[in-house]
């Protein structure tokens, strides 16, 4: 047989066919869309320091002195209570034996008056061993246990008042009457001038006698 008849007899694909065999192409896929980048956040604003408030100047020492009360003295474990002035500027001080309460009424006293009233308490403690004190009436009380009470002071708005209970025993006698017959006082104004040698000879003998027993 002859090429040609050959090539006349061999069957040629169908158009059907050609397409049945031909291999798919793949499906195409979208690539994914990149997301927009985000804007970078803008820096907080920087707040102004706040001012520092303005300090007050110290107050004087005088003044914050001058506007504490004295106090009275208690006893331990207790705190200190306010004093009272009253009539004349005499302290309030509660009754009370011992040494501590007179301390109490002195310190309250304005400045002369306490001196004077410091000057009279330790001149009776060196002149009288083993002096008794005491607090009554808002007046500190000076005796011995048995004997009662030889001398007593008192504040008044322009001087300071000394009492002795047997006055009227007393040489000489103090020169301050009173409606008792027994009592003699001593009136210390600012300024006068104390004769302690006089004043030691007037306790001395003061509490030689029988003092005053309320």
């Amino acid at each position: 047989m002859t090429r040609a008849a050959s090539r006349a007899r061999a069957p040629r694909p169908s158009a059907a066919a050609s397409k049945a065999t031909a291999p798919k192409a793949a499906p195409k896929t979208a690539a994914p869309k990149a997301a927009a980048p985000k804007p970078a956040a803008k820096p907080a604003a920087a707040k102004p320091a706040a001012k520092a408030a303005p300090q007050k100047p110290p107050r004087a020492r005088a003044a914050v002195a001058r506007a504490v009360p004295p106090t009275e003295a208690t006893s331990a474990g207790h705190r200190a209570r306010p004093v009272t002035l009253l009539s004349g500027g005499n302290p309030q001080i509660a009754k009370a034996d011992g040494d501590a309460p007179v301390q109490a009424y002195l310190a309250a006293l304005p400045p002369w008056k306490q001196d004077i009233g410091r000057r009279l308490d330790a001149l009776i403690v060196r002149t009288v061993p083993g002096v008794r004190k005491a607090v009554k009436w808002n007046s500190p009380f000076y005796g011995l246990d048995g004997q009662g009470w030889f001398l007593g002071l008192h504040t008044f708005t322009r001087y300071l008042k000394v009492a002795f209970f047997r006055g009227a025993s007393l040489r000489p006698i103090p020169p301050g009457t009173s409606k008792g017959k027994d009592t003699r006082y001593l009136d210390i104004h600012e300024g006068d001038a104390l004769d302690d040698a006089l004043l030691a000879s007037w306790v001395t003998q003061a509490a030689a006698l029988p003092g005053w027993i309320p």
